[in-house]
């Protein structure tokens, strides 16, 4: 093969990135948009020295599972990457991205249950975040990057998350439009509008809107609050983010409420929660409630247990357990979430402490204090936990060790660590948080093994 080739191949797998795997000359070639089954031609668009990435050219052969994309954006934006199978086909292919990770990182002989399908697989999120960007013909508008670039494509009506915001976002550059503000160029960093924030509250239906500047003003802004307001009245608080850096890190520092109290507030499994826009919060209300489900039957907490709660965030896991068990305690490095937990729990009347600090540095003191929490729930980003996390966990020694992740290959790494220190995993269930991605998340459990005869490869 060399690089602009047209190569005809069958595409025979789908990597847990979303793409479609073939084979020309027994070499890989990864092409986007593709799933198993599909007769394909492809243009070698990068070749490594053991695998190639190809672009589609021409499909001419549909797989089985093919269904006709449902997005005038879908290939070009790179918001969703399986909305060319069906959302049975995508389960599926979800599983096997879970098992693959268990297999082949973490060596593990346990089999990952089916995958548990979002209550709905449109229209789910409750948070967007658009780049802004002017067509040539002087039009703001809002849409995604493409795959792998900077390249802001525009969809006026995104499947993925409810109608309303993307009407806020559509009403929004309208005005942009109208009051001649400029969108932010990454390549001079001038320009004013960088991206619009906005968070939809699923059991209220309100929503945030928050706009992220490259400067500390926004022309006309009580004007834009105000015709804001008039027109969509869901939106409780609207804020102004300053985000002056040269970077890709979408909100900066600094923000100012221009109506509302900055705050949007809802309920996750019975837990209130107040959301400022950097607070982490899950995409997927009903979808969450069924992971925080599972998580909690996984956990069996019972009332003499203290469950030890790290890398909380809100506390929403926690505290949705906090009925069953004697005691909790949550660890979160953001102070924003932290506040929002001790909120929650006083609002709820638990018996709860959070504590605001690395999950591995407090873990470690706390191990070191010794502390024996009967229950230890992780929830770590998509990197993981670290290893100061893990050897503290090893170090407390819980009976039960429950794991939320949103990325298996880490997830498969930290239980294999917890397995070479004594822990059996012993039920692993893919829960799809995130319909027509290439994201999912999982649960594990893990128990003492007072035998230490490791289920590890």
């Amino acid at each position: 093969m060399i690089k602009n080739e047209i190569v005809e191949l069958e595409i025979l797998d789908l990597a847990s990135d979303g793409n479609g795997v073939g084979r020309v000359d027994g070499q890989a070639v990864f092409v986007p948009f593709t799933l198993p089954g599909d007769r394909i031609r492809a243009r070698i668009a990068k070749l490594q020295k053991n695998f190639a990435f190809g672009i589609l050219t021409e499909l001419i052969e549909p797989g089985a599972g093919r269904i006709k994309p449902d997005c005038p954006a879908f290939g070009r934006c790179g918001g969703c990457a399986l909305r060319q199978i069906s959302y049975k086909g995508e389960l599926t292919a979800k599983t096997k991205f879970v098992q693959d990770a268990f297999d082949r990182i973490g060596g593990f002989s346990v089999s990952a249950a089916p995958c548990l399908a979002s209550p709905s697989a449109d229209r789910y999120r409750n948070k967007v975040q658009y780049p802004l960007a002017t067509s040539p013909d002087g039009r703001v508008f809002a849409g995604f990057y493409a795959p792998r670039s900077h390249r802001v494509i525009a969809c006026s009506d995104c499947l993925l998350q409810p109608k309303l915001l993307n009407e806020i976002a559509d009403f929004l550059c309208g005005l942009f439009t109208e009051y001649g503000i400029s969108t932010y160029d990454e390549t001079s960093g001038k320009g004013l509008l960088r991206h619009l924030y906005l968070r939809h509250a699923e059991k209220s239906g309100a929503v945030m809107a928050c706009i992220v500047i490259n400067g500390t003003k926004l022309p006309r802004e009580e004007e834009i609050a105000r015709r804001l307001q008039e027109a969509f009245p869901a939106v409780c608080t609207l804020l102004l983010n300053f985000n002056t850096e040269n970077t890709n890190v979408i909100l900066g520092p600094r923000q100012k409420v221009l109506f509302g109290n900055g705050l949007l507030e809802d309920t996750l499994c019975g837990v209130p929660v107040a959301l400022s826009p950097f607070s982490f919060y899950q995409v997927n209300t009903a979808g969450a409630e069924q992971l925080y489900g599972v998580a909690k039957q996984f956990a069996e907490p019972k009332p003499e247990d203290l469950l030890l709660d790290l890398y909380c965030g809100a506390g929403t896991i926690g505290l949705s357990m906090s009925d069953a068990v004697g005691r909790l305690i949550g660890v979160e490095i953001v102070p924003a979430a932290v506040e929002s937990a001790k909120k929650a729990a006083a609002q709820m009347g638990v018996n709860a402490d959070f504590f605001c600090a690395d999950a591995g540095a407090a873990a470690a003191k706390l191990a070191d204090e010794g502390l024996q929490p009967s229950l230890i729930v992780l929830d770590p980003p998509r990197k993981g936990c670290d290893r100061k996390t893990i050897d503290a966990v090893l170090q407390m020694s819980p009976a039960r060790v429950v794991m939320v992740s949103c990325n298996a290959a880490t997830a498969a790494r930290d239980a294999r660590l917890l397995a070479q220190g004594g822990y059996q995993l012993r039920r692993l269930q893919p829960v799809d948080l995130f319909p027509r991605t290439r994201h999912v998340e999982a649960v594990l459990l893990l128990t003492r093994n007072e035998q230490s005869d490791f289920t590890v490869k």
